[in-house]
């Protein structure tokens, strides 16, 4: 067998992405050197962003799998060493692509990712939960995801997705969004707090710069979709949201009784008075499925279709039901477990109902019709 050359091994490392950065770690500068002998030993050095990299051990796992594929290899002799400043500096420039600090990117004319906002008119009316699910539905499509946790004082989607205790890395200034095993990547000022027990008491302008800093100072890629997890209400992260993202669509939460109904169309309408589109209402714990086959409306009926009908006529196109998602053990118990339902019972009717939800918002797709591309015209003909 002959002895493979060191372009092959280089090849074998660039098909290796950083598992929180998402891009091979060839494009990245992590591949410090590569050594190969003569008996088919590959030495590798690669250099981690930063000490005590969490997923280290998915890097070293990859690396040696990649290489020793290579025909000819006998075995890998795997180092890792940690970026000097100047090269985690160099990595930051990449991965900023020249664009100035604190730009966010989802908010510039040309960004095709999809945003939408979870957003409801009270607390308590499973809002955190249908973003996670239909995050991990949308993922289940073959779709980059991405969930920021911008429920300020009741972040919860971290523990729903399994990595409450996890922390972001950082380099330098810039943030890596943490990865979960559905491959949805999330941010979430839990995961920025030095303890998880620790309460945030922030107002205004503090409330504010917590959302940029999860929208602009963390590196998200290229998306094809990325969820808001709102805090319930018309408060100050609703208006943030309008000023930092007035291309995002809303997507209004609300249960079937009449009084969170009524505070849902508030929800819906301060989207509207931001510029911001309302595609659609999920009505959850619409019913209960009781052990002979019947339903009992457990929080009445009405609420989704009555929030519905008076966005549609308050804003004058249609404002669909996209979904009426049933009470279900599973949903709870799911999210208590870090086990979403769409992925740890799948047939469950509330996860079929929630992946039809997610087919609706993935069928409207990517692209650029429809808006505003921030082209000023120099002359008039």
């Amino acid at each position: 067998m002959s002895t493979p050359t060191q372009q092959q091994v280089m090849d074998a490392l660039a098909t290796v992405n950083d598992p929180e950065i998402k891009r091979p770690i060839t494009e990245l500068g992590m591949v410090d050197s590569v050594a190969v002998a003569e008996d088919g030993t590959v030495s590798v050095h690669v250099l981690l962003t930063v000490a005590g990299c969490p997923l280290k051990d998915t890097i070293n796992r990859d690396v040696t799998a990649a290489v020793t594929a290579v025909p000819g290899v006998t075995s890998v002799d795997l180092t890792l060493g940690v970026m000097t400043p100047e090269q985690r500096a160099g990595l930051k420039e990449t991965l900023a692509g020249g664009q100035a600090q604190r730009e966010i990117p989802f908010a510039q004319p040309g960004s095709l990712t999809k945003v939408y906002a979870i957003a409801s008119g009270k607390g308590g009316v499973g809002k955190s939960s249908v973003t996670v699910n239909l995050a991990l539905a949308l993922a289940a499509q073959g779709l980059k995801v991405g969930v920021v946790d911008a429920d300020i004082y009741g972040h919860s989607v971290p523990a729903m997705l399994g990595v409450a205790d996890a922390r972001p890395t950082q380099v330098d200034d810039l943030i890596m969004p943490v990865p979960t095993s559905s491959g949805v990547s999330v941010i979430s000022i839990g995961m920025l707090k030095p303890r998880r027990d620790q309460v945030v008491a922030w107002r205004g302008p503090m409330l504010d710069r917590a959302l940029v800093q999860m929208l602009a100072d963390v590196y998200w890629g290229d998306l094809d979709a990325l969820l808001l997890d709102l805090p319930p209400g018309t408060g100050d992260i609703a208006i943030s949201l309008g000023q930092h993202l007035p291309s995002a669509e809303v997507v209004v939460v609300t249960t079937p009784q009449e009084a969170a109904a009524e505070v849902a169309e508030r929800a819906g309408t301060m989207a509207s008075m931001m510029h911001q589109r309302v595609v659609g209402v999920v009505e959850n714990m619409s019913f209960l499925t009781l052990p002979d086959g019947s339903t009992m409306e457990v929080f009445g009926s009405g609420g989704g279709d009555r929030v519905a009908s008076t966005l549609s006529q308050r804003f004058g196109y249609d404002v669909p039901v996209l979904g009426r998602i049933p009470l279900d053990p599973s949903l709870r118990e799911g999210g208590d477990a870090g086990k979403p339902i769409v992925e740890s019972d799948p047939t469950a009717p509330a996860a079929v109902e929630l992946r039809s939800v997610a087919d609706k918002l993935a069928g409207r797709g990517r692209g650029l019709a429809g808006m505003q591309l921030g082209l000023t015209p120099t002359a008039k003909f």
